[in-house]
């Protein structure tokens, strides 16, 4: 990247908010990518720097977590910061103190904000209400973080990401929506197949389709599970009932029983084609054993990079 534009967009992004990829240009993402990939280059060979020496990011969770959770605090540990691990119950926004008090108090003592929670106005409360960078570590609309990960592990299994062909198979969630808007920002094609009634947000599936006719690339929604993986790159999948939808596991192993990823779903993708899951997974359920613990899932390289996109995120919003 050129030395001007690294500077200028490392300008843009610093005290910025990350709420949706969708917020993100083609550019910025690419930045983050980049450093993503020199920070773990950097811990593969031993190099310690810390940009983040003295800084402190509080971490709210309203949902539990493995992922986030640990990512996050080693990756601020590492980036020689602290980590502040903040559970809604034992802070006053679990006993009903106004998000935006919460937000003004915290950007007093912190020098960041992860939150990890269900509805997406909460975490937009948050970031207009707080004076330091607001991270959205997951709502039920979106995952902007995980997709980050998912993001660099194509660009090193595949070599790039400009016109990759994504499926994702499954539940229209926040998954699905993040992906939309990531794979549409970077020049990608990504197909959505999912049985009717669970689909993607409407408003959100037409935002990543106005980025993909600006990137070259392609957003389709569909039920045709075959045609979708014709051709497919990568082939990505979530668990069918998500945390807070539990009740529902009957109901929804019965609509998505013939949206399972398996060897002969696999058979209709490219050859080197690639399995991802953000995790956990159910074995059985939504995919097989023998597709994500065989050779082509992706799914702990996948893991991993969450710890590495979370650190080039927080040290350029931060930093």
């Amino acid at each position: 990247m050129e030395l001007t534009k690294e500077i200028n967009i490392q300008q843009q992004l610093s005290g910025r908010n990350f709420l949706t990829l969708g917020d993100y240009s083609k550019a910025e993402i690419s930045y983050l990518l980049e450093l993503a990939a020199t920070l773990k280059m950097q811990r593969q060979k031993g190099i310690i720097e810390q940009p983040l020496q003295g800084k402190t990011l509080g971490m709210i969770f309203e949902k539990s977590s493995t992922r986030t959770r640990v990512s996050f605090e080693a990756g601020i540990y590492q980036l020689g910061g602290t980590g502040l691990f903040l559970s809604a119950n034992d802070i006053q926004i679990g006993r009903g103190e106004p998000i935006a008090d919460t937000a003004k108090v915290l950007s007093g003592y912190l020098d960041g904000i992860m939150i990890r929670t269900f509805s997406q106005k909460t975490v937009e409360e948050l970031a207009a209400n707080a004076s330091i960078p607001v991270i959205n570590g997951l709502t039920d609309s979106y995952h902007p973080c995980q997709v980050l990960a998912d993001l660099q592990t194509i660009e090193e299994v595949k070599g790039g990401l400009n016109g990759i062909n994504l499926v994702y198979v499954g539940d229209g969630n926040n998954m699905a929506h993040s992906l939309m808007l990531g794979a549409s920002r970077m020049g990608m094609n990504i197909s959505i197949a999912a049985p009717e009634g669970f689909q993607p947000d409407e408003c959100i599936t037409e935002q990543a389709k106005s980025i993909a006719r600006l990137q070259g690339g392609k957003v389709e929604i569909t039920s045709d599970l075959p045609a979708a993986v014709r051709g497919a790159d990568v082939i990505y999948t979530d668990v069918w009932a998500s945390m807070g939808q539990e009740s529902e596991q009957a109901a929804r192993e019965q609509a998505f029983s013939g949206f399972q990823v398996n060897k002969e779903l696999f058979s209709y993708a490219q050859k080197d084609a690639v399995f991802m899951h953000c995790l956990p997974a159910h074995r059985g359920e939504e995919v097989t054993a023998e597709v994500i613990d065989g050779s082509r899932s992706v799914v702990f390289q996948q893991a991993e990079n969450r710890l590495h996109a979370q650190k080039a995120l927080m040290t350029a919003l931060m930093g």
